[in-house]
């Protein structure tokens, strides 16, 4: 099987490694020729992703930015062939499946969205792994779920990598709920970390509730801001939530009112239990 990996940062480069120790043959591609060069010579790929090679490949990942992606959809897409499968690695769907749907149907290779439900704080080629896609999950949308020896074979290549779960979803299904369960969490520990208390933490007494909070909020910011606006609609609707839900527990403590304030912090706690039994907490990373 012939791979090519669009993109050599931590997803691309994980996808990358994978492959080749599993003894694929792998092509690489990276807009940042040091590191390109980098990974030839590391041996995690066989060559690099030219045009004559994009064609013989049998999956290509794009493990760059939607807008990148639709970008690279655009130049390339006339010389994948056929049998060529397109897989994306963006963290939003709507706007990268519509255009690679309407290019897959232009052209005649196959493209699927995709968000690998795996990553680490720390990005680039040199904090990938392997290992990195273990026991993690992968969303998929397909243009149409008729197709069940594409479907088979896709989730075969994906276990390889090391999936363990494959959720096939719509991609107005993923950009709603990635909203609240990925989204959020990095632009809450982003805004939170902003306190002038953050920077005297080290002479306080913190736990790992703190360590944890703040984990995400060292991000990509011209990354982060892509998939943000790209959400929007999705990512304002979960904001004005948070916002309305902090001004429940302000006002409460504002008035001293230790009834309400409890109240408050049971419903919080009852939710979590919901969400522990019968929670959705799966597109999320």
């Amino acid at each position: 099987m012939k791979v090519g990996v669009v993109g050599l940062g931590l997803i691309g480069g994980s996808i990358a490694k994978r492959f080749r120790e599993l003894g694929k043959e792998v092509f690489g591609f990276d807009s940042d020729r040091t590191i390109l060069d980098f990974v030839k010579l590391s041996g995690d790929i066989d060559d690099e992703l030219t045009d004559d090679k994009i064609g013989k490949c049998d999956y290509i990942f794009l493990a760059i930015s939607p807008d990148e992606s639709i970008d690279w959809l655009r130049e390339n897409s006339k010389n994948l062939n056929s049998k060529t499968v397109v897989i994306d690695c963006c963290g939003t769907k709507r706007k990268i499946c519509k255009e690679g749907f309407e290019k897959a149907a232009q052209y005649g290779f196959t493209f699927i969205g995709g968000h690998p439900m795996a990553g680490n704080h720390k990005g680039g080629f040199k904090n990938s792994s392997g290992d990195l896609f273990k026991g993690a999950s992968m969303v998929l949308v397909f243009k149409e779920r008729k197709d069940f020896k594409l479907m088979v074979e896709v989730k075969t290549t994906l276990e390889e990598l090391g999936f363990l779960k494959i959720i096939v979803s719509s991609a107005e299904e993923h950009d709603e709920i990635i909203a609240y369960t990925s989204q959020m969490p990095h632009l809450v520990s982003n805004a939170f970390v902003k306190s002038k208390t953050a920077l005297i933490s080290d002479r306080l007494i913190s736990g790992g509730s703190f360590r944890d909070f703040t984990r995400v909020a060292y991000l990509d910011e011209d990354m982060w801001t892509e998939l943000f606006m790209e959400n929007k609609d999705n990512l304002k609707y979960e904001l004005d939530i948070l916002i309305e839900e902090l001004n429940r527990y302000r006002s409460a403590i504002e008035a001293g009112d230790e009834t309400n304030l409890r109240d408050l912090l049971a419903e919080g706690k009852n939710r979590k239990v919901e969400v522990e039994k019968y929670g959705t907490g799966t597109l999320g990373k």
